[in-house]
């Protein structure tokens, strides 16, 4: 799961300065691709170009992802579907820069994530990137408020506190500041998580089945709140699920079936 790849480490104070570090180093300048093949005129935010991804074991080679090629447009949203294990979370991971691709590669912005070191990759994440999970991977040491302050705080932007809970009283959060993630229940809590993500406003929000911890009504409730947020914004949404109903929500969808786009 792409969630295991971002779970806060054991000291966080230490990681906190790292990942604050991290977001002074400036970008490398590099050549934006063509794609032809875009249906629209508008240069696409993100851009999978040929993403092959394969791993040897003891028995062979395991192609996990083969031939990926999609684009998506800025303020679009596309949605992933597929069964467990067909490869779509991989993909994710892929496209935030957390693993890396065995062929191909990722454009985000004009930029090509894997020609970047990681460094590089982790001050982009943390510019243009947004996170929501199907676990919410709040700080549970953190109360709601400061759960949300915390990538401004990383990211050095001014006035933390006021943004954090202006965001949190837009998402129906203004009474629960002060509380402590084990006092929320799970709606209140996907809800400070994406008060979160949303509040540095992203260009690219990446979302990994984040109706899958809760009941069907807080379901619903939250991916009404995650559209609304996403329009306001003017986010680039990438969802993975395997609800049907959901993926039908979004401008864009593809299949993944053993590693490749069906159809």
């Amino acid at each position: 799961m792409l969630e295991k790849q971002l779970i806060a480490p054991s000291k966080p104070a230490l990681s906190a300065l790292k990942l604050k570090s991290r977001l002074n180093i400036p970008l490398r300048s590099m050549t934006t691709p063509s794609f032809e093949n875009s249906s629209t005129s508008v240069s696409p935010l993100i851009a999978v170009s040929h993403l092959s991804k394969s791993v040897r074991d003891a028995t062979g080679t395991l192609d996990i992802l083969r031939d990926i090629d999609f684009t998506l447009a800025p303020q679009h949203s596309l949605a992933i579907v597929g069964a467990s294990g067909s490869g779509k979370s991989t993909l994710l991971s892929i496209m935030a820069g957390l693993d890396t691709p065995t062929q191909g590669t990722v454009w985000l912005g004009g930029v090509d994530i894997f020609a970047m070191d990681e460094d590089a990759r982790a001050a982009l994440r943390a510019r243009q990137v947004g996170f929501v999970f199907q676990n919410f991977q709040l700080l549970g040491n953190m109360t709601a408020l400061e759960n949300v302050m915390l990538p401004l705080e990383l990211a050095g932007l001014p006035h933390p506190r006021a943004a954090a809970k202006d965001m949190l009283v837009r998402v129906g959060l203004g009474e629960r500041l002060g509380h402590y993630p084990k006092v929320l229940s799970g709606g209140e809590q996907q809800r400070v998580a994406l008060a979160r993500a949303f509040v540095v406003k992203p260009a690219l929000l990446l979302a990994d089945e984040p109706t899958g911890s809760l009941d069907h009504a807080s379901g619903e409730r939250i991916m009404d709140l995650m559209f609304e947020l996403n329009k306001e914004l003017g986010t680039t949404l990438v969802l993975v699920t395997h609800d049907l109903k959901l993926a039908a929500r979004c401008d864009q969808a593809i299949t993944i079936e053993a590693g490749q786009v069906k159809g």
